[in-house]
């Protein structure tokens, strides 16, 4: 399979579970063991060590992991972090314990965290799943923004068709663990 996001632009992806959509994102983020070739701004992967290829990808996964206890433990540059963009009203959920946290409060700090980080591009795997339709508006806007901000490269994984037309330029569909269609 083959395809190209530009800088500032959105991909959306869409497929039924179990199609690859995941697989390929963990690809693309060198996080799995692949025989594919990728490239940011072309600079093949195979340029970089792990680690800072790692740093110029930011992956988001459906599912937010947290290893520390405290939310601010998980920031090292929380200096980029404004809780209020991310529809926090009290600027000490920072230090908040994660396992009092809602799912929906996990993911939105989850994106926080990738974001803080400054990643040139962005891999999303349903990052609006367990929100509300509020605070799905909000991220929507918040990736948006940080992609015409940063010029950042975005590929959004969702199952929901609308929001991939609100936040995409570009849609393609996966299927049996191949791009199928492109649909615009």
């Amino acid at each position: 399979m083959s395809f190209i996001v530009d800088s500032g632009k959105c991909l959306g992806l869409s497929g039924q579970s179990g199609s690859g959509k995941t697989l390929l994102l963990r690809a693309i983020a060198d996080l799995d063991l692949n025989h594919g070739e990728v490239s940011i701004k072309d600079k093949k992967r195979s340029s970089f060590s792990g680690p800072n290829w790692r740093k110029k990808i930011g992956y988001l996964p459906a599912e937010s992991k947290w290893w520390h206890s405290s939310v601010g433990q998980h920031f090292d540059n929380a200096e980029n972090f404004s809780p209020e963009d991310f529809g926090f009203s009290d600027a000490s959920i920072i230090e908040s314990e994660v396992d009092k946290l809602s799912s929906g409060e996990k993911q939105r700090l989850a994106l926080a965290r990738l974001l803080s980080g400054l990643p040139e591009v962005l891999l999303l795997d349903e990052p609006t799943a367990n929100l509300d339709p509020h605070n799905t508006n909000l991220v929507e806007e918040l990736v948006n923004d940080y992609r015409n901000t940063h010029g950042a490269a975005v590929i959004w994984v969702a199952h929901d068709e609308s929001q991939l037309v609100r936040v995409s330029q570009t849609r393609l569909l996966m299927k049996n663990k191949s791009l199928l269609s492109n649909e615009n």
